[in-house]
């Protein structure tokens, strides 16, 4: 997803976007992600092209943030939807002063703070998820003996 609108002619806009300090020029949505959207984001809209214009957006009006300081796998757009991706160098491409640019890969979309409120601290909802599935597989384990 590069930005293709010129604003005037034969000036080029910048097509990579500084992001967390990456130099973002791509934006990769995986399959998980896809229904991910459609189940926790938009229901009506979805598809790939949308997706990647709605981060594109984002990204150049600055309304994705890191969720935790520490941590550059987990985002949050327009302080509700949380977002995890990773970002990837691409071969060959770099910028006019020779840095590398990447390739944002959107892994899934977590949901809406907004919607689900467990989303407001992500270690206590990961805990919470596995202590879950680790006392389902513990019962299913005593159902078997």
């Amino acid at each position: 997803m590069r930005d293709k609108v010129m604003n005037r002619w034969s000036t080029y806009e910048p097509y990579y976007i500084e992001f967390n300090g990456y130099k973002v020029a791509d934006i990769v949505i995986t399959s998980h992600a896809l229904s991910r959207w459609s189940e926790r984001v938009e229901y009506e809209q979805g598809g790939i092209e949308h997706i990647c214009s709605f981060l594109w957006e984002r990204l150049k009006n600055c309304k994705v943030q890191p969720y935790y300081a520490n941590e550059k796998d987990v985002y949050l757009i327009d302080d509700d939807l949380v977002m995890v991706a990773e970002f990837v160098e691409l071969k060959d491409e770099t910028d006019i002063a020779g840095n590398p640019l990447h390739k944002m890969i959107v892994v899934t979309f977590l949901g809406r703070v907004s919607q689900d409120i467990q989303l407001r601290d992500l270690k206590a909802y990961y805990s919470w998820l596995r202590h879950t599935r680790r006392m389902t597989l513990v019962k299913h384990g005593r159902k078997r003996k």
